[in-house]
C-alpha cells in the first residue's frame, strides 16, 4: 500500500532521510533504514575533503533550526567506503553531491553511480561558499549546465534539488527538466537566516548566516511543490517541515511522490519514520486509498 515508484526505482514507502541529517556514515544511515525509512540520501559530498565552517554551526529558533555547516565532508574516496556498507536490500540509496563546475559534478557521478540507486545534485545550499550551492540553483543557465553535465555521465536517475530562494521556482524547475533531470526534490533550506545572541551582541553562527529548516518552512515547501507540479512532467520529492503523516499527505496531494525528513529526527528521534508509516497506512485505509499513486496531485483536481 505504501510503495511508491520514482523514475523506475521502487521505494517500500514514501519516506526517506533528507541530506544533511545523519547521512555522514553507514552506521547512522543503516539505523535510519531499519527505523522505517524507504530510502536515505547521504550528506552532500564533493570530490575533495572539505572542512566546512567552525562551530557553532546550528542554532534553534522558533519553528525550526538555522544551520551553516559549510558542506563539510571527507571527499568522495572516503565516502565511497561508507556507501559500500549501506544495507541496500529493498532499500534505496541516494548520493547527494556538490561541486563548483560541470566537470566536478560529472566526475562525481562517474565515481559513485555504481554504488547507489539515484544521485541528487545539491545546487541549492543557501550558506555554501562562493561557487557552490544556491549560486548555481538561482541561475537558469548554471542549473542547465550542471544538470546536463551530470546527465551526460549518468546511468542512474538524476535528481536536482531546488532552492526556494528564487523569484520563480517553476522557471528553475523547467530549466532542470529541459536539461534532462529525471526528478526534482524541493525545497532546500530557506534563507539565509540569522540569530543574534543579545548577551554578546553577535550572531550565534560562526558563519553568521545559515539556512532555515523545520516546521516553519513547510507551507512554503507545499506551495512550491504545488506550483512546480503544474509546470513540469517529471516526478517530485517534497522536503521541508515533515513531522507527521498529515504533513506527508499534504505533500503528496500537492504533487510529490515521496518526502524527505530531516529536522524532525532531531526533535522526534528516528522513530518518526515508523510512526508516520503506521499513521499514513491508517489514514489511507480510512479514506479508501489503495496506493500512493491514487493520491499524488489530487489537490489539483
Amino acid at each position: 500500500m505504501l510503495k511508491t515508484n520514482i523514475c523506475g526505482v521502487e521505494f517500500q514507502n514514501p519516506l526517506m532521510l533528507a541530506a544533511g541529517i545523519m547521512g555522514s556514515n553507514a552506521s547512522s544511515m543503516n539505523w535510519i533504514l531499519k527505523s522505517g525509512a524507504g530510502g536515505v540520501v547521504t550528506k552532500s559530498f564533493s570530490l575533495n575533503p572539505h572542512p566546512g565552517y567552525v562551530n557553532p554551526t546550528t542554532v534553534a529558533v522558533d519553528g525550526g533550526i538555522i544551520n551553516a555547516i559549510g558542506l563539510s565532508n571527507p571527499g568522495v574516496e572516503n565516502f565511497k567506503e561508507e556507501l559500500l556498507k549501506i544495507e541496500r536490500e529493498n532499500n534505496v540509496l541516494i548520493a547527494s553531491i556538490y561541486g563548483a563546475t560541470p566537470e566536478e559534478f560529472k566526475k562525481l557521478v562517474g565515481e559513485v553511480q555504481g554504488l547507489v540507486d539515484m544521485i541528487e545534485l545539491n545546487i541549492s545550499c543557501p550558506h555554501a561558499m562562493d561557487g557552490y550551492g544556491a549560486s548555481i540553483g538561482q541561475s537558469c543557465d548554471l542549473s542547465h549546465t550542471i544538470v546536463s553535465a551530470a546527465k551526460d555521465m549518468a546511468e542512474v536517475p538524476i535528481i536536482a534539488k531546488l532552492t526556494p530562494n528564487v523569484t520563480d521556482i517553476t522557471e528553475i524547475a523547467k530549466t532542470c527538466e529541459d536539461a534532462g533531470a529525471d526528478c526534482l526534490s524541493l525545497i532546500n533550506t530557506l534563507g539565509p537566516g540569522m540569530k543574534i545572541n543579545i548577551d554578546v551582541a553577535k550572531p550565534v553562527l560562526s558563519n553568521k548566516f545559515g539556512g532555515m529548516s523545520g516546521k516553519a518552512i513547510k507551507p512554503i515547501a507545499i506551495s512550491n511543490v504545488y506550483s512546480v507540479y503544474e509546470a513540469v512532467n517529471i516526478p517530485l520529492i517534497g522536503v521541508g517541515g515533515v513531522y507527521n503523516y498529515r504533513d506527508v499527505v499534504e505533500f503528496i496531494f500537492a504533487g510529490a511522490r515521496a518526502v524527505q525528513i530531516g529536522t524532525a529526527i532531531m526533535d522526534e528521534g528516528v522513530e518518526v519514520f515508523s510512526k508516520i508509516n503506521s499513521d499514513l497506512e491508517n489514514f489511507m485505509n480510512e479514506k479508501g486509498y489503495k496506493s500512493i499513486d491514487e493520491m499524488v496531485g489530487i489537490a489539483h483536481d
